[in-house]
């Protein structure tokens, strides 16, 4: 199945040089998903709601400051590889062409609305988030900001003192609060509006009780229940109803898992792929390939790759996160480090992800890995 029956043709498209003003109130005015920037008439990026939403840019800022890359699809690709491409590229729209004229646009949402219904073979617990950042409720706002910003994340689990989930905050919970603030108390003092809202905490403005899902339910059953409450995301909680976080299941994840290869094979995804530098998306897929290979029991249909860049620089160098996470017969396995540069930080969060492998239960290496698994462990 390609996209060409789901690519919309209506899209609006503003020059890179506009105002923020104009483009937020094409958003308010048209209920636009995502609009097309362009230069001198050729595509040069996009903008999607939740990201000029996010964007604490003032009005008179150039659209070209908050725009982001997306990768341009064809307008008859198949809906796994435009899935892909979206994921890898890390955004929810795309533009679409029909040979090399701008055809379109592509949303994450309208692959997930055509998808839905052939979901109920996959279950939750398959495709879902284990490594969830939570958040308690007498903590300050200023606090899960750090904590959204630190991980590059959404949405934050809150929970009680005794570690019962009570709510979630989301990015768009705290801009909206701040905006409605604001709006409420005019100009004022505008430094001192922002510290006291940064002070308040965070059950203030969580919202309770928060939208779950059940580890055993099936990714279509996820989905439906996100359209139907106008959310991107439900924490995952046990199936016996103990209010406990064990997970989060996004939008993105279901649609990161219309690209799993069969079992027999493994898949390997990269999000923001740009930041690779001095290594190849084949030097990720081999390397990943060879530390799987040592195990002879553990299967690994998925792999996934998330890099994120901080702002913090060695001598022009960006300090970037780097995440691999394994989707195996045996569970998900995560490997998580830190780098000067993307070889730097994928080989420290690959050791740790092969270390991590070593305590899967029934996992065992190959005779010919057997000293350099034991070297590993003696370093621990």
């Amino acid at each position: 199945m390609n996209i060409d029956g789901i690519a919309v043709p209506e899209y609006v498209e503003v020059d890179v040089d506009e105002r923020l003003a104009k483009v937020r109130s094409l958003f308010d005015q048209r209920n636009l998903k995502g609009i097309i920037i362009t230069e001198d008439g050729d595509y040069a990026g996009v903008v999607g709601e939740k990201q000029l939403i996010r964007s604490r840019v003032g009005d008179d800022t150039k659209v070209s400051a908050v725009m982001k890359s997306a990768p341009e699809i064809d307008r008859r690709e198949d809906i796994r590889e435009a899935a892909r491409l979206l994921i890898e590229g890390n955004v929810k729209i795309a533009p679409v062409y029909d040979g090399e004229k701008l055809y379109g646009i592509i949303t994450e949402d309208a692959i997930l609305e055509t998808v839905v219904e052939s979901l109920d073979a996959n279950t939750v617990d398959q495709v879902y988030t284990t490594d969830v950042v939570t958040i308690g409720e007498k903590e300050h706002v200023g606090r899960g900001i750090n904590q959204l910003r630190k991980h590059g994340i959404s949405r934050l689990p809150v929970c009680n003192e005794k570690g019962t989930l009570t709510g979630i905050v989301t990015t768009n919970d705290i801009v909206n609060f701040v905006v409605r603030d604001q709006d409420r108390q005019g100009s004022g003092d505008r430094a001192g509006d922002i510290d006291r809202m940064l002070d308040l905490p965070v059950y203030d403005l969580m919202s309770s009780p928060p939208i779950t899902a059940h580890p055993d339910e099936t990714t279509k059953a996820a989905l439906e229940r996100m359209f139907e409450n106008g959310v991107a995301g439900l924490v995952v909680t046990p199936a016996d109803g103990e209010t406990v976080v064990e997970g989060i299941i996004t939008k993105t994840d279901i649609l990161r898992s219309l690209t799993f290869t069969e079992e027999e094979s493994m898949d390997v995804q990269i999000t923001n792929i740009e930041l690779l530098d001095t290594i190849s998306r084949g030097h990720v897929v081999e390397s990943i390939q060879e530390v799987t290979d040592k195990y002879g029991r553990m299967q690994v249909f998925h792999a996934h790759v998330r890099l994120q860049a901080h702002k913090e620089k060695l001598r022009g160098t960006p300090l970037l996160q780097c995440q691999i996470r394994l989707r195996t017969n045996k569970g998900q396995v995560m490997g998580t480090g830190e780098g000067y540069g993307a070889e730097h930080a994928f080989h420290v969060a690959l050791d740790k992800l092969e270390r991590n492998v070593l305590e899967v239960k029934g996992v065992n290496a190959d005779e010919k890995h057997r000293g350099q698994l034991l070297r590993k462990l003696g370093e621990l």
